[in-house]
């Protein structure tokens, strides 16, 4: 499943109009995600929680992000995924990201700090024992925090089907590019019920993990909390689906259309 989750959370940053409205989410926010393989075997879980924090005396999230295996799955590819974020309460720019992964044996071990006013990038490569600095872009987002920037800020009511749009973020030890392309609402079954929601088309990187650039579909809640539904994957070999299982700590009512 190669966290395949936080990737297509993290993609969906734009740099695009913004309006200013009230916060989508705060200390508490919690969700569970179930993963399935191929459309029948369940591939494991993944979950976001959001803890207030301080660092260097600066009030931050804290965002944890976990993803492992589960069932048959891990009996011959195990995963055992750790992200952290810490990024500022009021901008929702990143101060340090943490990403610690076992995925079969391919593994890494990064942390970065981000020095938003001069666009560095401080990478310390524990695996390797190895520190490099790279130049960022302005407002650079990491994996994490861009799903948090994108449901505080992003209006929504300016989108079309069609549109595409524009995000940097800072992947590993590398500026990134991405592209996305808008689909439109469309109403979805859950384990909730019916849920309202925006349908968004990522495009990604073709090879080793997916199967071409147009092999991401995420749905998010068409309300103020804009929570991850679902997510659709073809990979290399299969396809990769999660749904949100269960949540708390949301600032929001969420609406359920039918039960």
């Amino acid at each position: 499943m190669k966290n395949t989750l936080l990737i297509v959370i993290a993609i969906l940053a734009m740099q695009m109009s913004f309006s200013q409205q009230e916060s989508a989410f705060g200390n508490g926010e919690w969700f569970k995600f179930k993963m399935s393989y191929s459309g029948f075997l369940k591939a494991g879980n993944a979950t976001l929680t959001v803890k207030d924090s301080k660092l260097n005396n600066k009030d931050v999230y804290h965002v944890v992000g976990k993803g492992w295996t589960t069932g048959m799955i891990k009996w011959f590819f195990k995963v055992k995924d750790r992200y952290e974020s810490y990024f500022d309460k009021k901008t929702i720019m990143p101060y340090k990201f943490i990403r610690n992964i076992d995925e079969g044996g391919h593994t890494k071990d990064l942390e970065i700090d981000f020095d938003q006013v001069n666009h560095k990038a401080y990478v310390n490569n524990k695996k390797y024992n190895k520190k490099t600095v790279i130049d960022t872009r302005p407002n650079i987002q990491d994996m994490v925090s861009t799903f948090y920037y994108l449901r505080n800020n992003l209006d929504t009511n300016g989108l079309k089907p069609g549109s595409e749009v524009r995000v940097d973020m800072f992947f590993d030890e590398e500026n990134y590019g991405f592209k996305l392309q808008y689909l439109g609402e469309e109403t979805i079954d859950t384990d909730f019920g019916k849920i309202e929601s925006l349908k968004f088309r990522p495009y990604v990187m073709a090879g080793r993990v997916f199967k071409e650039e147009e092999s991401l579909t995420l749905w998010v809640s068409k309300d103020k909390n804009k929570l991850p539904l679902r997510i659709k994957a073809d990979l290399a070999v299969g396809s990769l689906r999660a749904d949100l299982e269960a949540f708390k700590g949301l600032k929001h009512p969420f609406k359920i259309v039918v039960r």
